[in-house]
């Protein structure tokens, strides 16, 4: 329970101290006396006032100037065990509530307080009518009479483990929203931000009161729609078991940021209802985005690695090197690109002394534009492939490297323009050329294709095509070697 600094009624918030309190032991309370005013026994304001008192939150007892206990309420009755009716009319507390040799030492510090300014607090071990002994926090005043003379003391107290899991509740919830290393955000039942720590802030991009009651759309451009979600339904059927991890588009004034937090929900319901009425949501979260895109780049790693290899194994069977090549293309475009072609050198292989001049490309094995499927050889009569002067596989060739090209951002229509004057697939945006390298020459290119469901090529993508290149090129070249191209 909370010890008061100084007891108030729970339905007008009235402060008592300056309210002379005389004896009732018909219900053990305390009757209110005006300055110019009469006791008035079995008033109704004596009524209101002994429901006020019995009904605070904190335990109180009032003293008269003589030490005789004038009131005693049902929360101190619940902590000690004494009954207002065993409780009031007893001079002190020696005895009964503390023990003899105790009981000068807390008195006298307790009457005290009608002769200081403000409030005391104390410490005491009290006991309990079973004979137990709790230790109790206590904020006690002096009460004045009509004159301004001091009349009685009020003692308002709480056991001390209650006030020291207070003490750290609020320690716990100032540490959450100063010095916390994760976010914290207190969502109120619009789902707008209603308290935001630094960190919090830092994250969202912006100030700690800029954010306040705020749509999550106008802070974040991409997750909201799940992020909201959780949220409506930790309000409903409360948190869940587990953080989730929920992937945002954080509108930052230095552009848009794709960020992974780590969250973990907790609903909020206020203590003082009778039944849980829903305050909003408890939102934490860290940035694990670093370590998520690690674990997915060492994922993706992993599955390269293991086709790379069910490829050799694969095409270590094959009799036909030329079948070979497109044993390993098929392998690599799993979960890699759309479609894959395979040009080579018109003429034979180039050296890179011979790799100046104009160069033509022969398609070898392509993969089907229309359905998924095997790729499958092609160019036996051996025509060239209409490449205008420019395009990415003729460059690759000349570069005897990887490139990239894309159409970005363009229109459907006009991708799809990109992609026909390129002879490639109509559905293609990004493609990835690696040239076919053996033996220090340049036999072709093999492309790489995606489509507009997919993200651009990266480094690392060209890393990958340019090892799947190494083996088709040492297939072909076996298969130029063998005659059977």
């Amino acid at each position: 329970m909370i010890a008061r600094s100084e007891p108030t009624c729970r339905t007008c918030g009235r402060s008592l101290q300056g309210v002379q309190v005389s004896a009732s032991r018909r219900s053990g309370t305390t009757d209110e006396l005006g300055p110019d005013e009469p006791e008035r026994d079995g008033s109704d304001g004596s009524d209101l006032l002994a429901a006020l008192l019995d009904g605070m939150d904190a335990a109180l007892c009032a003293f008269d100037a003589d030490g005789v206990v004038t009131h005693w309420n049902r929360e101190a009755e619940r902590i000690l065990g004494w009954s207002a009716d065993e409780a009031v009319g007893r001079r002190g507390l020696a005895g009964w509530a503390a023990r003899s040799a105790d009981a000068e030492e807390v008195e006298s510090r307790l009457l005290s307080s009608m002769h200081a300014s403000g409030r005391q607090v104390h410490e005491f071990a009290l006991l309990t009518k079973d004979g137990g002994r709790v230790l109790v926090r206590t904020q006690s005043a002096a009460v004045r009479g009509p004159d301004g003379k001091p009349a009685g003391v009020y003692c308002a107290f709480s056991e001390v483990h209650a006030q020291i899991d207070l003490e750290r509740s609020i320690a716990l919830s100032e540490a959450l929203f100063e010095d916390a290393s994760w976010g914290v955000v207190l969502v109120d039942v619009d789902l707008r931000p209603a308290v935001v720590n630094a960190h919090a802030a830092r994250a969202l991009g912006t100030g700690r009161t800029s954010v306040l009651g705020r749509p999550l759309g106008e802070l974040l451009s991409q997750g909201v729609e799940e992020l909201e979600s959780a949220l409506q339904h930790v309000l409903a059927e409360g948190a869940p078991p587990a953080p989730a991890e929920v992937w945002v588009t954080v509108r930052a004034v230095e552009g848009e940021q794709r960020r992974c937090w780590r969250s973990g929900f907790l609903r909020l319901a206020s203590p003082l209802a009778e039944e849980p009425v829903p305050l909003g949501v408890g939102w934490l979260f860290q940035d694990v985005t670093e370590a998520k895109q690690a674990e997915q780049e060492a994922s993706l790693l992993r599955f390269r690695t293991q086709q790379l290899h069910r490829a050799s194994r694969a095409a270590a069977e094959c009799e036909d090197p030329a079948e070979a090549a497109t044993v390993h293309l098929d392998f690599a475009l799993a979960g890699f690109a759309d479609h894959a072609l395979i040009d080579r050198v018109a003429g034979g292989a180039l050296s890179d002394a011979e790799a100046e001049g104009p160069v033509r490309l022969v398609r070898v094995a392509a993969t089907p534009s229309g359905a998924p499927g095997p790729s499958s050889l092609s160019g036996h009569a051996g025509l060239p492939v209409r490449y205008a002067e420019g395009h990415p596989a003729l460059q690759c060739v000349e570069r005897a490297g990887a490139l990239r090209a894309s159409a970005g951002t363009a229109p459907p229509e006009a991708a799809r323009e990109w992609a026909v004057a390129r002879q490639w697939p109509p559905d293609a945006v990004h493609a990835l050329c690696a040239a076919l390298r053996s033996r220090g020459r340049t036999l072709g290119v093999v492309t790489f294709l995606r489509g507009a469901g997919r993200s651009a090529f990266e480094r690392s993508d060209a890393l990958y095509a340019e090892d799947v290149a190494v083996r088709i090129a040492a297939a072909l070249d076996l298969a130029g070697l063998s005659g059977t191209e």
